[in-house]
């Protein structure tokens, strides 16, 4: 393909930005699949390499299973839209208020995703919260933060408290009363984390639902699988095999989000 009429040339940017808007697109469209969609509404995020952090967010208004690489919009941390034709592509405003605190304060987290999904806000406004009795769920003991329901985010001050109740090192979080926050240092990560604490709250709501007395493995084994999963993720190999294999799940029959 002539360089000049690369989709990337085409849109005007970076072929390395493309490659992320192409990811972040096939991200939407396989949270899609999988049915933790709210309609237009909840976001996911990508950073895009730079000084500016600058990061590509959801062109208000399109539904996830059709999102293509052009429908993403690259906004600054503090909001504005910084492409050629702004007035063409609208965000959330509560979108940005949750990512980009965030990317602001995580730089080693490249993705942000976040749900409205049944089984989410389930778990969120259960008061225990996410309970260690699924393999699952152990992926996450110990490495889930939570945060306090405020009403809609909209409010920038909330950042600093999202981002403190996140800290330095979790990927995962529960907005209370609200849904799930997953991020990741890929795309793939990202993807990874969201699906299994979407799963390991889709085990523990119908586990509930059933009425019986539940078992929860021992202290010492919940630590060790906690263990046993962050051990794991030294390397990223096995979430880009992953990924590969999605991918197939969302290509052909629909327009390509990589255009």
């Amino acid at each position: 393909m002539n360089v000049a009429t690369s989709p990337a040339a085409m849109a005007g940017v970076s072929q390395e930005e493309w490659a992320i808007r192409c990811d972040l697109a096939a991200l939407y469209r396989l949270i899609a699949h999988y049915r933790m969609t709210d309609f237009i509404y909840t976001h996911l995020s990508a950073r895009i390499p730079g000084p500016e952090h600058h990061f590509l967010i959801n062109k208000y208004g399109v539904l996830f299973e059709h999102m293509r690489a052009s429908d993403l919009v690259k906004i600054d941390l503090d909001g504005n839209v910084v492409e050629d034709s702004p007035q063409s592509k609208r965000v959330n405003a509560a979108g940005f208020t949750i990512h980009s605190a965030i990317h602001m304060a995580r730089e080693d987290l490249m993705c942000v995703i976040h749900t409205h999904t049944a089984a989410g806000i389930a778990v969120s406004a259960q008061k225990q919260g996410l309970l260690p009795i699924s393999q699952h769920a152990l992926k996450f003991y110990g490495h889930v933060a939570y945060h306090g329901y405020e009403g809609i985010a909209l409010d920038l001050d909330e950042r600093d408290r999202l981002v403190a109740d996140l800290g330095p090192t979790h990927k995962a979080m529960i907005l209370r009363n609200h849904g799930l926050l997953a991020a990741g240092r890929t795309i793939p990560e990202a993807f990874s984390e969201i699906y299994y604490l979407e799963r390991a709250c889709q085990a523990q709501v119908q586990a509930l639902a059933g009425g019986c007395e539940l078992v929860l493995p021992p202290e010492e084994v919940r630590r060790h699988t906690a263990d046993q999963f962050r051990n794991r993720e030294g390397s990223l190999e096995h979430y880009e095999m992953l990924w590969a294999s999605c991918l197939t799940m969302i290509e052909g029959g629909k327009p390509d989000y990589r255009s």
